[in-house]
């Protein structure tokens, strides 16, 4: 199902589905990507089994991504670092990630569909949010993808660097190994200090 199917725009508007991926986690950075998508390639696509990438196995994620990437007019990242998390708060450095990528996009969309329920604030691009709008727009669906490989491959070469943390497994998300390395041997600087399981007050170094 395109979105122009679940929301009121004509569908020769030239669209951009954005994401973000990393909001949970307690390391690194959080991770948006843009992805503008002809109508031409958008039954492919779906035949190949774009969805939500939490619904996506790994392997699998790594396929779609390479392929997305081959047909889309355009793909572009963005990102906030831990400190601006740290600075702004999850959500509002989710949006700056979101905004980053879409800046990106040559050309610039119509319109740029949002996944969630919050406005990306001073774009100056027309855009719609959808809620659960990774399992209901191919576009979304598609940025999520790649925003979650593309972060995966960042994390795994920082875990070449931090490997008390166990990052391989938990891509800086909060596991109890994860927590544990934390409690072990402190925070690094690529942990979210804001996020309570990183505050120095709840561990020892």
């Amino acid at each position: 199902m395109t979105c122009s199917e679940l929301i009121d725009y004509p569908s020769s508007l030239l669209t951009a589905g954005v994401d973000e991926v990393g909001r949970g986690a307690l390391f690194g950075p959080v991770v948006a990507a843009a992805v503008i998508l002809s109508e031409e390639v958008l039954d492919d696509l779906a035949s190949s089994g774009v969805k939500d990438s939490k619904r996506l196995a790994e392997k699998r994620r790594c396929h779609l991504a390479t392929q997305i990437l081959a047909v889309a007019l355009d793909c572009k990242i963005g990102m906030a670092s831990v400190r601006e998390i740290d600075r702004l708060n999850i959500l509002q450095a989710s949006l700056l990630a979101m905004k980053r990528a879409v800046m990106q996009l040559q050309p610039k969309p119509d319109l740029v569909l949002v996944d969630g329920n919050q406005e990306i604030r001073d774009l100056l691009i027309p855009q719609r949010t959808i809620v659960k709008g990774d399992s209901k727009c191919l576009a979304i669906a598609a940025a999520s993808i790649v925003a979650k490989v593309w972060r995966d491959t960042l994390i795994m070469r920082l875990a070449k660097k931090y490997p008390v943390y166990d990052l391989t497994k938990n891509k800086g998300y909060g596991t109890q190994k994860h927590k544990q390395g934390i409690v072990n041997y402190g925070v690094s600087p690529q942990h979210r200090l804001s996020f309570s399981p990183c505050q120095p007050s709840l561990f020892s170094i």
